[in-house]
């Protein structure tokens, strides 16, 4: 197998601002495998704040060709869930870098076997929910603009913890009756004042919150889980499988990000130890293209929410847009992650 890959900026249609960060663009690695004229895609998103770039990815890509392990690949039975546990065990970290083999092998994989990805999974097309278009920390009349531009969407998904959530709330209530995802990315501090949010963002049609207090404060987020009256999930402070022993009883339900999972093998495993754990599944995405988009919509049908709004608020992307019907990402039936290049 032959690896490629190159750098991209992917350009958001607004600056996006969160509680911890903010930005105009996310630097990208797009990546190719390539085997016997077969052509897997895959993508690794890196908003800074995470501590992967352009340079780490490109670093571990060499690391990766140097071991040689995409090499001497069998392509008539590909096993990615090995494959993938020889490329983690090179170095820790890289997350990222890693997602985007994992997605490539299994586009790739896929195509050979002439099937879809979310076939591969096991997923049914039928159970699709909907995904939820996102707002990033701003004022009244950009909220009200960005929300104009997500008619064909059937929730709404918002950036909290900042001193004007209360406004945000009160102005996209104003103009929509869409469901509303919210995600505090850390910004609240304080237990007492949180579960005071949590009824409050409750009787405002919030049907979830995402991370309210800082990942290593799980005393403090298990005392908002117990006091909320709407789910609350694990984002930042769930990254890999090992992290539910972490989190145990600290939240209802975890965030899954393929750019923090190490991929798909990884998310798969994931889904079915929390629908164990009787846990609430949202899978969620960074800003990504169709790439990374279609990946997680593969896994989508087995979760419970999906946020994977990514080509829908960039202006660059480089493959065909996903077909959005009834809210919900349509999956197709062509081979892989059925995605189409067009830059």
């Amino acid at each position: 197998m032959r690896l490629s890959y190159r750098k991209f900026d992917l350009q958001l249609k607004h600056p996006f601002r969160i509680a911890i960060a903010a930005r105009t663009f996310t630097p990208l690695v797009l990546i190719e495998i390539e085997k016997n004229g077969w052509i897997g895609r895959g993508e690794c998103s890196m908003p800074p704040y995470l501590g992967e770039s352009q340079d780490t990815a490109f670093a571990f890509y060499q690391l990766v060709e140097k071991s040689g392990i995409l090499q001497n690949v069998n392509l008539n039975s590909i096993d990615i869930k090995f494959i993938m546990s020889a490329i983690d065990a090179l170095q820790e970290g890289h997350s990222a870098a890693k997602a985007a083999i994992d997605i490539a092998l299994h586009d790739l994989k896929g195509q050979i076997e002439q099937k879809p990805v979310w076939q591969m999974l096991g997923s049914e097309p039928m159970v699709m929910p909907v995904t939820s278009f996102t707002l990033g920390i701003d004022t009244p009349s950009v909220l009200r603009e960005k929300i104009g531009g997500a008619a064909n969407f059937s929730a709404i998904k918002v950036k909290l913890g900042s001193e004007n959530d209360y406004e945000i709330i009160e102005t996209i209530c104003s103009v929509t009756d869409k469901p509303i995802y919210a995600d505090a990315n850390q910004g609240w501090k304080d237990v007492h004042f949180a579960i005071e949010m949590c009824h409050w963002l409750a009787s405002k049609g919030v049907v979830l919150i995402e991370q309210p207090l800082p990942k290593s404060d799980l005393e403090g987020n298990a005392k908002v889980t117990e006091g909320s009256p709407i789910p609350i999930l694990a984002d930042e402070s769930f990254q890999r499988f090992k992290d539910f022993s972490k989190i145990a009883g600290a939240f209802h339900g975890i965030n899954i990000k393929l750019m923090k999972s190490t991929g798909l093998c990884e998310a798969k495993q994931m889904v079915d130890e929390a629908r164990k754990r009787k846990m609430k599944i949202m899978i969620g995405c960074m800003s990504e293209t169709s790439c990374g988009t279609m990946a997680g919509a593969a896994l989508a049908p087995q979760c419970d929410f999906a946020d994977l709004d990514g080509p829908w608020l960039t202006v660059n992307n480089p493959y065909e847009t996903p077909i959005l019907r009834g809210g919900k990402i349509e999956l197709s039936n062509n081979f892989g992650l059925g995605i189409k290049q067009l830059l």
